[in-house]
């Protein structure tokens, strides 16, 4: 096996349900070319399909997990590891992957304790053009998108697109895409397919014709608020801009069969979007389905994450904030290429180096020994300069 001036490592996700994987057979050869070996956690494919053989084919050492807690400079990861993981890791190593340092307050301090350097993918600014193919957030919400359709379409009793047949003519599904990110348009799109009459909305007026452009109709609420944050995210309302909104989106919603929300606010509590009275106003059978659903909350109130619930007058409301992991091939294909490619922007002269002027760097990287590895990015020397074994 070749050897390499770095070696970074894959976990094996413990995370109940989660069935993707920071690295794919196709990465790891991608990696290569810029002189990155990889560790992977036997079994750690298992989830999206991926056989330890495969990525063996592909250049990977498979090995145990304290290997690559020994051995890597760099530690790859979907979900941040358990604390007795973390605490095993050595000063100066890297942990990269979704860490949601703003809201983990126990991550972020942990990492601190333990001397060890955080790549945050949910920190990447999306406005930045360079980062494009390292945002990992964009790339899972895309397959969450279209995995809200087909989940919300397996629970509705009727087709979504217009049937006529011999016994009659089923007039299609009417369905609202709330939120016109990428997890939104893709829902949009997705329904748009499968010829549902769509139509979608967001508090942010540009994203009308992006909401147009896919073929759906845009939603018309006389209380339309714009804002908009300048990393590109929606911010947080007022309470009276919220109150505005809500007494129009309640009023329209009763018009909808199925209704997918997808706002989220990084670092925050989503915003209530699907209220309890608007709920009772919906027809039976209907479907709403809250993709921000999560420990902080969701966008309907009702939602419990990672449940889907049936309410009294037999609307379904199900609690998806995590629907990537269920369609894990894809994502962690996806996931995978963005991994790569931060790993790669990090590697200058063999090493893993941090520069505070770049704006990814200052982005993303968080802990406090970040001018530690500035400083001297060899001092653990079986994590910086580790080949792979042959």
């Amino acid at each position: 096996m070749a050897e390499f001036s770095l070696t970074v490592g894959a976990f094996k996700e413990c995370f109940d349900g989660e069935q993707r994987v920071s690295v794919t057979p196709k990465s790891i050869t991608r990696l290569a070319t810029h002189g990155v070996g990889v560790l992977v956690e036997a079994g750690a494919g298992a989830g999206a399909f991926i056989s330890d053989d495969e990525f063996a084919a592909a250049g990977a050492d498979v090995c145990s997990r304290q290997r690559i807690i020994d051995d890597a400079a760099a530690i790859t990861c979907i979900r941040p590891p358990a604390q007795e993981v973390l605490g095993a890791m050595h000063p100066g190593q890297i942990l990269v992957g979704m860490l949601h340092t703003t809201t983990d307050t126990s991550l972020a301090r942990t990492l601190d304790e333990q001397s060890i350097v955080g790549i945050d993918l949910a920190l990447l600014p999306r406005t930045l053009s360079s980062a494009q193919s390292m945002d990992a957030m964009t790339s899972q919400d895309s397959v969450a998108g279209y995995k809200a359709v087909i989940v919300a379409a397996g629970l509705f009793g009727r087709y979504f697109p217009m049937m006529i047949t011999a016994s009659g003519t089923s007039r299609p599904t009417r369905l609202l895409v709330l939120g016109a990110g990428v997890a939104g348009l893709q829902a949009i799109a997705t329904a748009r397919r499968m010829g549902a009459d769509v139509t979608g909305y967001d508090i942010r007026p540009e994203c009308r014709s992006e909401i147009e452009s896919l073929g759906a109709r845009f939603l018309e609420l006389a209380s339309d608020i714009s804002s908009t944050t300048s990393d590109g995210y929606a911010r947080s309302l007022t309470a009276e801009e919220q109150g505005a909104q809500q007494k129009a989106m309640d009023t329209a919603l009763a018009a909808f069969d199925v209704v997918i929300t997808t706002a989220r606010v990084p670092g925050h509590r989503p915003p209530t979007l699907v209220t309890t009275a608007a709920i009772e106003g919906m027809r039976p059978g209907s479907v709403v389905l809250d993709m921000a659903a999560s420990s902080l909350g969701g966008n309907v109130e009702g939602s419990v994450q990672d449940t889907t619930t049936h309410t009294a007058n037999h609307v379904s409301i199900v609690g998806a904030g995590n629907l990537a992991s269920t369609v894990p091939s894809a994502a962690s294909a996806a996931y995978a290429r963005n991994i790569a490619d931060v790993i790669a922007h990090f590697v200058r002269d063999d090493r893993l180096n941090i520069d505070t002027d770049d704006p990814i760097d200052a982005a993303i990287v968080v802990g406090k020994q970040t001018d530690r590895l500035q400083k001297d990015s060899a001092q653990h020397t079986p994590a910086m300069a580790s080949g792979m074994a042959s």
